[in-house]
């Protein structure tokens, strides 16, 4: 992995990776903003994209979503896609019990899934899910390249990690195209939130890739956020 700067690494040194029951109240708080509904939406076309245009069977198969906080992707997933089988994993049991109300209330309880779990030890076997994802939460990982090998080996061959998040430096292009979408406040919310939690630059985001078994990948932005494409 690249050598991470001295600022992320004194902020990493304070972070957990877990969330405790103020950052869920929070978290689930936010989530449910415009921004975070928006990009929900951007998120699940993109995710759709490859279990669809790649393989066609995945419309049948099954997605993990490490880091999965409230399900809310889960939820907007599912609604898009009804052919196929969702799991959640989150290693903080607050952050669950929002997930299986916000679950329930959708009415997807038995075609979702969540249980405790973090990303350097996924309880499911080898070969299991055709999409890996994980949004806004390898910031949080302490050790990155054990969770994305865990994420090489739970997914079959050919299938595809998709690991979005924030990053410290995203360009001035993204930042204008926030503006006019969510407006000069909430644009500047996220700009100051990037520099109290341990994101990544863009270069040392797609130099995650290397150490891991993927060996390489691709990176590119689905609105703020930022996506490293890892195909097994």
């Amino acid at each position: 992995m690249a050598k991470l700067s001295l600022i992320r690494r004194l902020l990493t040194l304070g972070h957990h990776e877990t969330t405790y029951w103020f950052g869920t109240v929070f978290y689930n708080s936010i989530s449910s903003t415009g921004v975070f509904q928006h990009h929900y939406g951007l998120l699940t076309k993109d995710i759709l994209s490859y279990c669809s245009a790649q393989h066609p069977l995945r419309e049948q198969g099954r997605l993990l979503d490490i880091g999965t906080g409230p399900a809310r992707l889960l939820v907007k997933l599912r609604q898009q896609s009804s052919k196929m089988k969702f799991v959640g994993i989150d290693p903080s049991l607050q952050m669950l019990a929002r997930a299986r109300k916000h679950i329930e209330e959708a009415g997807m309880t038995e075609f979702i899934e969540v249980k405790q779990g973090i990303s350097t030890q996924i309880p499911y076997p080898d070969n299991y899910f055709d999409i890996v994802v994980s949004t806004a939460s390898i910031h949080h990982w302490k050790q990155p390249t054990e969770g994305i090998n865990e994420a090489y080996r739970v997914l079959k061959e050919g299938g595809y990690a998709l690991i979005y998040d924030v990053v410290s430096d995203a360009p001035e292009a993204i930042l204008s195209q926030a503006r006019l979408e969510f407006g000069k406040f909430a644009t500047l919310l996220f700009w100051v939130h990037s520099f109290e939690e341990p994101f990544y630059s863009c270069k040392d985001f797609e130099a995650l890739a290397g150490p891991t078994m993927f060996k390489k990948g691709e990176a590119r932005f689905v609105g703020l956020l930022y996506c490293l494409i890892l195909k097994k």
